[in-house]
């Protein structure tokens, strides 16, 4: 295989989704007094394992969604829709990815091996169905990244927070619907109706908006009352720190979703945030005050 070859594989695996499975590292490092140290070789080992699979899946969700992806302004450059990979090569890179991924996750708990095997059968399940049904799709979206933390947990086997995966639902609802939103704004500036393979239409533009906004004002509100908490407040020596988190977060929300008002924003914000400065200076203003509440 030459360079291109390889680049073309590594375009086909989606590679640069898999910082979405960094998710699965936050337990480890939220659980800063409970964890054993020990446990952050089987983090690494769940992060690997995740990434093979959901490249498999991104693989299948690929040729599931051949036609509409040609049609697609951004999305016909895809390698598969682009003709770059055969639908059969692409299906055998698919089976490899998996097998891999199956084989690492056979070595780890049983709990995060069930938590992957949710993760594989609602992500087939989106492809096929779900995608195409409105709001529905981006309630499993959202549980698709929830999914990442529980694996995450079970992994670095500590306690579940229920406050961290209701924040994530709330949270990650919110950038699906910004991803639905850039996907309509566009939609409505090439004048056209319907989305091939979605169920929304160009008039949701504004419903999606407001809910998409809305279900992230709720995640920072969530992150609110975790921090008043008395019960969290005691796991940190200086828990008021912690709101330092508050501001960032609400700054954030505010301004992605201005950006995609703009028209600015990627069809996928998450790699929209990981090629944007102003998001990383307020990871580390997250970072700042978790590290300095401990």
């Amino acid at each position: 295989m030459d360079l291109t070859s390889y680049l073309v594989v590594i375009k086909t695996l989606r590679v640069h989704q898999w910082v979405k499975n960094l998710l699965i590292f936050i337990p480890f490092i939220l659980a800063f007094k409970q964890v054993d140290l020990s446990r952050l070789w089987d983090v690494l080992l769940a992060f690997i394992a995740f990434c093979l699979c959901a490249s498999a899946s991104y693989i299948i969700n690929d040729i599931s969604d051949l036609e509409s992806d040609r049609q697609h302004p951004l999305k016909q450059l895809r390698p598969i829709a682009a003709g770059a990979i055969s639908q059969k090569t692409a299906y055998l890179l698919a089976i490899v990815a998996l097998l891999l991924g199956v084989g690492i996750a056979v070595t780890l708990s049983l709990q995060f091996q069930l938590a992957l095997m949710v993760y594989l059968f609602v992500t087939l399940a989106y492809s096929f169905f779900f995608k195409t049904v409105v709001l529905l799709d981006v309630v499993v979206l959202g549980s698709l990244y929830t999914v990442r933390i529980i694996a995450g947990i079970f992994a670095a086997n500590v306690a579940i927070s229920y406050w961290i995966l209701v924040f994530s639902m709330f949270m990650f609802i919110s950038l699906a619907m910004l991803k639905r939103y850039s996907e309509l704004y566009n939609l409505r500036k090439r004048e056209e109706e319907t989305a091939l393979g979605r169920g929304y239409i160009a008039k949701d533009l504004e419903l999606v908006s407001s809910l998409g906004a809305a279900a992230g004002y709720i995640a920072v509100l969530i992150m609110v009352l975790y921090i008043h908490d008395p019960v969290n407040i005691e796991k940190y020596s200086k828990p008021d720190w912690l709101w330092l988190v508050f501001p960032a977060l609400l700054y954030w929300v505010s301004r992605m979703w201005l950006i995609a008002h703009r028209g600015m924003m990627h069809e996928d914000p998450v790699l929209y945030a990981l090629h944007d400065r102003p998001s990383y200076l307020v990871g580390a203003v997250c970072l700042l005050g978790f590290g300095l509440a401990i």
